[in-house]
């Protein structure tokens, strides 16, 4: 044979130290490499049934679409044989010698010495491996429909795997599993009968045992989403999840239901419990898969599903869209925008029902918040129904709340709805912008997601009340009585004219590193704060923007002063009495560094910061 023909490769070394865990058990339940297999294989003859739409030669050879269970008792081996649309040698090699996925270093990091874990290999979906739990070798034999060749892929799972030239007279795939000592149990057929039964029931393809063409079915082989909700069963629901989204935990709501109208089309659709690795990336597709009269078309289609909703797995089945209708055309299909606006609206409205539920919802949130935050940006038309599910932290401490807790909680004074940003909740509690608002009981949200930094100024407002952050709403507070109907207590403030000779000694100190400097209308115990300057990006969406590389400068902020801090006071009694020393120019630049650190920013000069740190430190002690 050439070297094409006949070759021996290693794995991918992500695969190398993959096996290695599944080999040392990371499953509970070993069983469930069978549902792996299965489900692989039946995803191979919905793929055939799609392509023969518009090749119908790829179904010449005659073979009926199904999946065998075929038992060699005496050479220990079970196979586990499909007549989909099979594998030619490069998919082969691409599909069971690499795990061609972003993520691959970070999911097996984070399995660390968590090895039966079973929920983190479910999210990365590598159900095949699972095979190498209950056999020392594995073959398979594939050909491609359409193709003449066929091919053997052969691995022992410890390092390297084989391919060859082979034979096999129709197409599909063929996994021959050869057991290990010990689990002769998957030779028996009442052991794979009830493993099919209970995990593989909802396939919707023929499952059979051994090689006759009489056998009957192990399963009902009919698609689950078409049966009626009260002839369903909650264990049949998951494992349909398991199959559909190639995972392993349980869904975290499931969703059921028929649509007839104008456009008839049925969903069945799930919302994880956890959330999948590359979940972030913004262009992951949904796991939605669409069929046409029970025909499968495609998985992630472009404009079934918004963005925001890409954590959803399931189905979608229409009876209004043409089977032979092109991808170009069906993201173009009048169709298909109809009922990804029903499946829109229906999930919206099932998690602002479930958000009714604080403790179960914010099990949801925590995964999958700051995903669905991303469509108070991007969905105009359905921002109404995402307020509705969505919910923030707030300095009421009282966890989750929606906008309409808020507003419900707003002083009869309070026009505005007030939020701050930044990377934690906990830092923002602590966060000088907050004193003003505070010391008045003024609620405000505290947003910490980088989708904060960008819905809020697209959005505007919430029911009429405008959304507006804290670092550019301290003119707001003269405007809003005081908590309980009782003056606020203000410390003294330096006399004015004092005041202004430290903000003019300031400025001349500081020069170009701050845009202004004033006194603040909203710091009570902070001497100090930096803001954006008028028609500047806050001050935390920069930091973003330069961490990106979409900004390359940053932009000199405003410095505000509390002029009722006894340091300020202090040092605005010094700069009208004595001017300009050393000792004051050294606090005016610790006072612009103490405001960056407030910020989570670095200091200009980190050796000048230390001489003056230590200089104004032995001041104090002499």
């Amino acid at each position: 044979m050439t070297e094409q023909q006949e070759a021996k490769l290693p794995f991918q070394a992500e695969v190398s130290r993959l096996l290695d865990i599944v080999a040392n058990a990371l499953y509970s339940d070993k069983e469930v490499f069978l549902r792996e297999l299965i489900s692989n294989s039946a995803d191979a003859c919905d793929r055939l049934r799609y392509a023969a739409i518009t090749r119908p030669e790829l179904t010449e050879d005659g073979a009926e679409l199904g999946i065998r269970l075929i038992v060699d008792k005496d050479a220990r081996t079970l196979t586990v044989s499909d007549t989909g649309i099979g594998m030619n040698r490069d998919e082969l090699i691409a599909n069971l010698g690499t795990i061609a996925k972003s993520g691959t270093s970070a999911f097996l990091s984070s399995l660390g010495d968590a090895k039966k874990d079973l929920n983190l290999i479910g999210q990365f979906g590598v159900g095949f491996y699972a095979a190498f739990m209950v056999s020392d070798k594995v073959t398979v034999v594939s050909r491609h429909a359409g193709e003449a060749e066929a091919w053997r892929w052969v691995s022992e799972g410890k390092g390297e795997f084989t391919v060859a030239a082979a034979e096999k007279p129709v197409r599909g795939t063929d996994i021959t599993l050869h057991l290990k000592e010990g689990e002769d149990e998957f030779l028996e057929e009442w052991r794979l009968r009830q493993i099919v039964t209970k995990y593989s029931d909802h396939i919707s393809v023929p499952i059979r045992f051994g090689t006759d063409a009489e056998a009957e079915n192990l399963n009902h082989a009919a698609a689950l989403w078409t049966r009626p909700k009260s002839e369903i069963t909650a264990d049949e629901y998951k494992e349909f999840y398991h199959h559909v989204a190639h995972a392993f935990d349980e869904p975290w709501a499931t969703l059921h239901w028929r649509a007839e109208g104008v456009i008839d089309y049925t969903a069945l659709l799930f919302v994880p419990k956890n959330k999948p690795f590359d979940m972030a990336d913004p262009n992951r597709k949904h796991g939605v898969k669409l069929y046409v009269r029970r025909v499968f078309i495609t998985e992630g289609t472009e404009g079934l599903v918004p963005p925001y909703l890409r954590f959803l797995r399931g189905v979608v089945e229409s009876e209004d869209l043409p089977l032979n209708i092109s991808r170009e055309m069906l993201q173009l299909s009048p169709i298909l925008a109809k009922i990804r606006a029903g499946v829109t609206k229906r999930v919206l409205g099932e998690l602002a029902k479930r958000a009714e539920k604080p403790e179960d919802y914010a099990e949801f949130w925590a995964t999958f918040g700051a995903i669905l935050k991303e469509g108070l940006y991007e969905d105009r038309e359905n921002r109404a129904e995402l307020f509705k599910a969505v919910r923030f932290r707030s300095t009421s401490g009282e966890g989750l709340v929606s906008l309409a807790d808020y507003v419900g909680r707003m002083k009869p004074d309070q026009e505005a709805i007030y939020f701050l940003t930044g990377d934690n909740a906990a830092n923002l509690r602590n966060s000088p912008h907050l004193e003003g608002f505070l010391a008045r009981g003024i609620e405000v949200l505290l947003l910490t997601d980088s989708i904060d930094e960008f819905w809020p100024a697209v959005a505007h407002d919430y029911e009429g009340k405008p959304l507006r952050s804290v670092t550019r709403a301290g003119d707001d507070l003269a405007k809003i009585a005081p908590a309980e109907g009782k003056d606020e207590e203000k410390p003294e403030t330096a006399p004015e004219g004092e005041v202004a000779n430290l903000i003019a000694l300031m400025k001349t100190v500081l020069g170009d590193a701050v845009k202004d400097v004033k006194v603040s209308p909203t710091l009570r115990e902070s001497a100090v704060r930096l803001v954006a300057g008028e028609g500047a990006p806050d001050i935390h969406l920069e930091k973003l923007l330069r961490m990106h590389g979409q900004l390359q400068e940053a932009t000199p902020h405003v410095l505000e002063i509390n002029a009722g801090h006894s340091l300020i006071r202090e040092m605005a009694k010094r700069a009208s009495a004595d001017g300009a020393g050393d000792t004051l120019t050294d606090r005016i630049w610790l006072l612009l560094d103490q405001a960056r650190i407030l910020e989570g920013d670095a200091v200009l000069d980190p050796n000048a910061f230390a001489r003056r740190l230590a200089s104004v430190l032995e001041s104090g002690i002499g």
